[in-house]
């Protein structure tokens, strides 16, 4: 998450299925962004976000340096083709947008998580481990009780380690 998503796509030609990552850079408005966002898990291999696709969930943002950086339009389409994008940031609507605030960083086709082609690795800008707890939400539906979705995401980690 947030830094070691920078430092590991910046290390993507040592990961194996990762050659497409792009890299993270400042934000579009220049600014440090911290707020919640609302995100959709996309369909992919990732180990985290097993059965979640199509979830969309708040999440915090709290970065200044959370920006995708695509080579250009080519690496743009591969990324997208690739199935190797998990998360993406939605409107109140659900669907992906480039519109601040709800994308707070500016990040092309509202990337903002991807994972590697075998789904072992995955990096992603926005905080999952600060809002896995309903209590850490501003405001939660009373059937989430203690956990948010985000702990799904964990327990998904650690059923993937055994």
């Amino acid at each position: 998450m947030c830094n070691g998503c920078q430092m590991l796509s910046n290390l993507r030609d040592l990961i194996p299925g990762a050659d497409l990552w792009p890299r993270f850079v400042r934000n579009e408005s220049e600014r440090f962004e911290a707020r919640f966002s609302l995100v959709e898990v996309q369909k992919s291999q990732s180990a985290f976000f097993d059965g979640m696709a199509g979830s969309r969930m708040p999440i915090a943002v709290s970065h200044g340096e959370g920006r995708v950086e695509v080579r250009d339009n080519q690496h743009l389409q591969a990324i997208e083709d690739s199935g190797t994008m998990t998360l993406r940031y939605v409107d109140n609507m659900g669907n992906p947008t480039q519109q601040y605030p709800n994308n707070p960083n500016g990040s092309p086709n509202a990337i903002t998580g991807l994972t590697t082609t075998d789904g072992r690795v995955s990096i992603m800008m926005p905080h999952p481990e600060r809002v896995f707890r309903s209590v850490a939400n501003s405001w939660h539906p009373e059937d989430w009780n203690e956990d948010s979705p985000w702990m799904r995401m964990f327990r998904n980690a650690r059923k993937h380690i055994g």
